[in-house]
């Protein structure tokens, strides 16, 4: 594995910026970059998988889309179970869900009613936090299910944006770690 002290600088490395995408305005993380190279990739997903040994965990979900990217290595690296957590309508059987609200709109997520269970430690992994919002929804979601969240990890947090102020208060002291803050 890469020296712990050097990730953050591997993983930025790997981090292209895409000016004005998707829309007029907006810098664009594009990670597809750190996803192509093994040993950024490799790196990232040890370093997620590893609180493992500090915060016991006994599931990872990952959040649609990038966070299936993210959250199924660590899982298999951790030697936990995966569950993805999906927009509304994209899985077959029993459902639970969780609405929130969008900066004009809202949306709605949902998880396999069978997946988590009483007594099911989570760590909640996605590539980016920025409002917190389906962060938000999804520990929502796993505490309704009956399991608890256990932490959130992200490779970059997007401060500006002020999803950490807004999940800290429910996270209730589970820890959120970032490994790039931009």
């Amino acid at each position: 594995m890469t020296e712990l002290a050097n990730i953050p600088e591997l993983l930025a490395s790997r981090i292209r910026d895409v000016a004005d995408y998707p829309e007029p305005g907006v810098m664009f993380k594009d990670i597809t970059p750190l996803l192509a190279d093994p040993v950024a990739f490799t790196a990232l997903t040890d370093t997620l998988a590893a609180g493992r040994r500090r915060h016991p965990r006994t599931k990872v979900v990952g959040l649609e889309a990038r966070g299936f990217i993210l959250g199924a290595p660590v899982a298999v690296r951790a030697g936990l179970g995966f569950i993805p957590v999906r927009k509304a309508g994209k899985l077959p059987g029993a459902t639970l869900s969780q609405a929130y609200d969008l900066e004009y709109g809202s949306a709605e997520i949902e998880v396999h009613a069978e997946d988590l269970a009483a007594g099911d430690r989570v760590l909640i992994v996605d590539d980016v936090l920025a409002t917190g919002g389906t962060a938000e929804a999804a520990i929502q979601l796993i505490r309704r299910a009956g399991a608890e969240v256990c932490g959130l990890a992200v490779l970059m947090e997007l401060g500006f944006l002020g999803g950490r102020a807004r999940l800290e208060p429910i996270l209730d002291g589970a820890p959120l770690e970032a490994l790039l803050q931009v």
